[in-house]
């Protein structure tokens, strides 16, 4: 009996679903269509198409996984919300700043469910700043029931230090709101209250529309014959299961990007170069160290809110094979024609002069009908200003002055002409066109811990055994082989200007998917 050691790897973008069939770090077969209004349409008819090509049978795929943005356009399109119910454990401190202060307008008026300011949480070294009131916990779950609202995000002051508040709440509001769907912040964010509490938001706006997205995929899986496990990319470049997607849909925020600088880096061989990933509608900028993304140090904003869970550190242009080029070649985006190139572009037959359009007029990417753009204007002019456009983005994310090679990737990659830019040599891969479904197909499962210790209670050697127990057992939550979790990073914080002899313990781990072992022999 030959078992199965295929995986199928899928990214679903905006413009274009990709899908490949992989065996080990090989590409069997690589397929790639619009994505359209129909999501699982498209999903089953790329990996479909891949299956087919590759000639394999459902029984040889031993697992799948799949990169979407579905759950970060939400956000950014304001579409697809639930309201939320805040609670935040922290009474009488942080009364001046409420929740959602410093969201954009129109998201707050579509997400706000209302905020209740609770008696909670802790100080930096564990002392309470007042004792929780289980009370005033149960009159706000009251006031959530009758005002119909079903999600709620509970937030404490310093519960990635100490999380037992927060739990407390949870258990109060399941025996009072049975239905509801409750994200707490420690589970999500880092140190730093309204960051935190940002995410936790985020998190539970998406609730109803992560079970939804995540049944689709898992029917799509079905429609194909599959029964090996669906697995959805996290933004650290690590996988975790569906069912951990459901519950926390905002880890898969920029997860994308983070695919296609992985699928960069096993495709080119090299662990430290700067990455290009031009897709439809915008071009990713980043720099791959070790083989994984730069992670961004600062907080990052989603949708114009300010989160600090963990994000690579990209630099996004209004750069696609999609962009509606104006001016004569000399203005191109932001906007594109998304996943309606093939119904918009000249190329096909329609009326918007976009990149690829100028791609092909160059001579540089082959699709649609090429007498269809023969002699328009602005090709050089245009081709020179993507040109520029990248060149600026890697000299804002290059580290140093030092020179470093640009892999380029993407569907949208033939838009970049030349051999180097900005002094580094361009590598174009095979495969770089679906970079991003083989980055989602090579990943592994994984989980982080981020606590703050006051090492005046417990010695150093406790906490960084205490720091890596939480990171290994989280990625066994996302689904990884407990007996394969290794970690993989670690950063020690000594907080100088904190009392205690406070010290921030950063750990991350990962692991093979549960099962691997069964990959390869018969």
């Amino acid at each position: 009996m030959v078992r199965p050691k295929l995986r199928l790897g899928i990214d679903v973008g905006g413009t274009n679903t990709d899908a490949v069939l992989m065996d080990g770090d090989k590409v069997l077969a690589w397929h790639k269509v619009a994505t359209g209004q129909r999501i699982t349409d498209a999903i089953v008819s790329a990996a479909g198409a891949v299956l087919q090509q590759g000639n394999a049978g459902p029984e040889q795929i031993f697992a799948v996984m799949l990169g979407t943005t579905q759950f970060t356009n939400a956000v950014i399109e304001r579409r697809r919300l639930n309201r939320v119910a805040v609670l935040r454990l922290a009474a009488p401190a942080t009364t001046a700043v409420p929740p959602m202060s410093d969201w954009p307008e129109d998201l707050k008026a579509r997400v706000d469910g209302g905020h209740y300011l609770l008696r909670g949480g802790l100080e930096f070294d564990g002392r309470e700043i007042s004792a929780l009131d289980e009370a005033e916990i149960l009159a706000a779950a009251g006031e959530i029931r009758q005002s119909g609202i079903d999600a709620v995000a509970i937030t404490s002051v310093f519960s990635p230090l100490d999380a037992e508040m927060e739990h407390r709440a949870e258990a109060i509001l399941r025996r009072e709101l049975p239905d509801a769907a409750v994200t707490l912040s420690h589970r999500i964010g880092r140190i730093g209250l309204l960051e935190r509490e940002n995410a936790a938001i985020l998190n539970a706006a998406l609730s109803d529309l992560a079970v939804r997205v995540v049944d689709a995929f898992t029917r799509a899986i079905k429609d194909l014959g599959l029964a090996a496990p669906l697995y959805i990319s996290q933004n650290d470049g690590t996988l975790m299961t569906a069912a951990h997607a459901a519950r926390y849909p905002v880890l898969t925020f920029a997860s994308g990007p983070t695919n296609s600088m992985r699928g960069a880096a096993i495709l080119s061989g090299l662990n430290d170069a700067l990455v290009v990933d031009i897709g439809g509608t915008t071009t990713d900028v980043g720099l791959l160290l070790d083989g994984f993304p730069r992670e961004a140090a600062m907080t990052v904003e989603v949708g114009g809110v300010r989160t600090n869970f963990r994000m690579p550190d990209l630099l996004a242009l209004g750069l696609g094979g999609g962009s509606l080029v104006r001016d004569g070649g000399a203005r191109i985006g932001p906007d594109s024609v998304g996943f309606e190139l093939e119904q918009r572009a000249l190329v096909f037959g329609g009326g918007d002069l976009t990149m690829s359009d100028v791609a092909v007029a160059g001579g540089q990417m082959a699709i649609g009908e090429p007498s269809k753009v023969a002699g328009i204007d602005g090709v050089e002019a245009a081709l020179a200003q993507a040109v520029a456009m990248v060149r600026e983005g890697l000299e804002r994310v290059r580290p140093s002055a030092a020179t470093l090679p640009v892999i380029l990737v993407g569907g949208g990659a033939p838009i970049l002409r030349g051999d180097t830019i900005g002094g580094g040599e361009i590598v174009r891969p095979e495969h770089g066109q679906v970079a991003n479904a083989i980055g989602a197909s090579i990943a592994m499962a994984g989980g982080e811990c981020d606590r703050v210790f006051s090492l005046d209670g417990i010695s150093r050697e406790d906490a960084v055994t205490a720091a890596k127990a939480e990171a290994e057992a989280q990625a066994v939550e996302a689904g990884a082989d407990a007996a394969s979790v290794r970690i993989v990073e670690m950063d020690e914080i000594p907080l100088s200007y904190l009392p205690g002899n406070a010290t921030r313990l950063r750990v991350k781990a990962v692991g093979d998917l549960q099962g691997a072992s069964m990959g390869g022999g018969a």
